[in-house]
């Protein structure tokens, strides 16, 4: 008779294990030879990756790149912003887009000084709204600004559906989508669904936040996205007063990471004050203030990222 799955039993019954008959063996397990095992291995590989949904490229987009964080507050958002613009500022002959999949907490919408709703084609797929020459889409189109997004797990799955498949990008050569921070449904759904030509990672230099970037990491590499190298935000501040340069949330942890992780580092972001009011203005550093070295450090970072998905491809 085949064994008893015993702790599903306990967890059920809130702790309580029922008595084992007298007529129930357990089976033991038996040794199996490194060739059986391997075998067993490629067979559970093949069964699994059935239920995975197949990947399917967006229509008409041909590099999806995410830009992603282990925790939220370490600028994510506003780097996958100008990142998007730095794309399309360094190379005028390249269609740039940028998705917000942050369904709980959208910030395209503010970042980019964009707000409606989008218009549906003949064919009812969603135009994304346009500013600064990059179409977007973000949750935050389709509901109120300052409405709560309560929902549970399939209807952000449902909605993240919608967002790549429901939107008519038209021709794009990079797609730069937000991802929400952490390692969860949202980010797993994604790199199912898609092609993912390379993932970026933002974190501030500072222990805890490291920490996560390092999660985040790992689970884009448990899933095969190339992972295209490390942001360094909020790396150093400069007083406008002393010109003092002070490392608030500590000095070149990015970079051990990035080496730890066999990765490289993509660029360092300063804790300029210019970066945040431009954004909570809807005017990110790179169209507002283009000579600005705030600007050349985010122009620096999609050179940066251009370059090593072009390494990937001659290598793949």
């Amino acid at each position: 008779m085949a064994a008893l799955a015993l702790g599903p039993l306990r967890s059920a019954l809130c702790g309580r294990a029922l008595p084992l008959s007298p007529c129930v063996r357990l089976r033991p397990r038996l040794k199996s030879s490194g060739h059986g095992d391997a075998s067993l291995k490629e067979r559970q590989r093949q069964h699994m990756a059935r239920g995975l949904p197949k990947q399917k490229a967006i229509a008409g987009v041909k590099q999806v790149i995410v830009v992603a964080s282990g925790k939220g507050g370490v600028g994510k958002s506003t780097t996958a912003v100008n990142l998007a613009l730095g794309l399309a500022a360094n190379d005028s002959s390249k269609a740039v887009g940028l998705l917000d999949a942050d369904v709980y907490g959208p910030s395209v919408p503010k970042l980019m000084n964009l707000t409606g709703n989008p218009e549906l084609t003949e064919k009812n797929l969603m135009r994304p709204l346009v500013n600064f020459g990059i179409p977007c889409m973000s949750m935050g189109f389709l509901v109120e600004e300052t409405a709560p997004i309560v929902w549970r797990g399939l209807m952000v799955m449902s909605a993240i559906e919608k967002l790549l498949r429901q939107v008519d990008w038209g021709s794009l050569d990079y797609l730069v989508i937000d991802m929400p921070p952490g390692t969860g449904d949202v980010q797993l759904s994604i790199t199912q669904n898609i092609p993912i030509a390379g993932a970026v990672i933002v974190s501030t230099p500072q222990d805890i936040a490291l920490l996560d970037a390092r999660r985040g990491a790992e689970m884009f590499r448990k899933v095969n996205v190339p992972v295209l190298g490390l942001v360094q935000n909020m790396s150093v501040f400069c007083c406008p007063k002393c010109q003092t340069m002070t490392h608030i949330f500590g000095a070149d942890g990015a970079r051990e990471l990035a080496s730890t992780l066999g990765v490289k580092v993509l660029g360092d972001v300063p804790l300029h004050v210019n970066i945040r009011e431009m954004c909570d203005r809807g005017r990110p550093v790179v169209v507002s203030s283009p000579e600005s070295p705030e600007a050349e450090a985010y122009r620096n970072i999609a050179s940066a990222v251009v370059q090593q998905l072009a390494e990937l491809s001659g290598s793949a």
